[in-house]
C-alpha cells in the first residue's frame, strides 16, 4: 500500500489517501508521479506527495531510506526546500530540527518515566499529562 498526502495551495496536508501498489507501477518500478496522476483522475485535485506510513524523524522504521522525514497527518505541512512533512507547530518556542524535522523545546522534556507537559510561558516542564506530552 502506498500513502499520499492532499495538499492544498499553501501545502497543507488535507488529508492522507491509500493506493494499492500496483496503480504506481511503470515497467515494474514504482512511481510517485503514477500515483499522483491516478489520484487526479479520481478526486480531480491536482496537489499530492507520496508520505511514508513507516517515516518518523527522519528514520524508516524498517530500515528503507525515509520518505520525506515524517509521515504526513493532517494539518502538516509540505516544505519543498526540505522535502518534508513538518508537524504543527505546538508552540512558539520550539524549534525545527532539521534533521528530523520534528519540533523541539528549548528545554529537553526530563526523561525519568513520568509524563511531562510544556509550560510555554514559564519555559517549563510540568509533572501531568495536560497541555502538551513530548516523549
Amino acid at each position: 500500500m502506498a500513502y499520499f498526502a492532499k495538499l492544498d495551495e499553501n501545502n497543507i496536508v488535507l488529508n492522507v489517501h491509500s493506493v494499492e501498489n500496483n496503480e504506481l507501477l511503470v515497467d515494474g518500478i514504482e512511481n510517485e508521479q503514477k500515483g499522483i496522476e491516478f489520484l487526479q483522475s479520481i478526486h480531480g485535485h491536482p496537489h499530492w506527495k507520496q508520505t511514508s506510513y513507516n517515516t518518523l524523524a527522519g528514520k524508516h522504521s524498517m530500515g528503507k531510506p525515509p520518505l520525506r522525514k515524517n509521515f504526513a497527518g493532517i494539518g502538516y505541512s509540505y516544505d519543498s526546500t526540505r522535502d518534508a512533512f513538518l508537524p504543527p507547530k505546538l508552540f512558539a518556542s520550539w524549534s525545527l530540527n532539521e534533521e528530523t524535522c520534528q519540533w523541539n523545546p528549548p528545554v529537553p522534556c526530563p526523561q525519568d518515566g513520568q509524563d511531562y507537559y510544556w509550560v510555554e510561558d514559564k519555559q517549563i516542564w510540568e509533572p501531568g499529562t495536560t497541555v502538551a506530552k513530548y516523549e
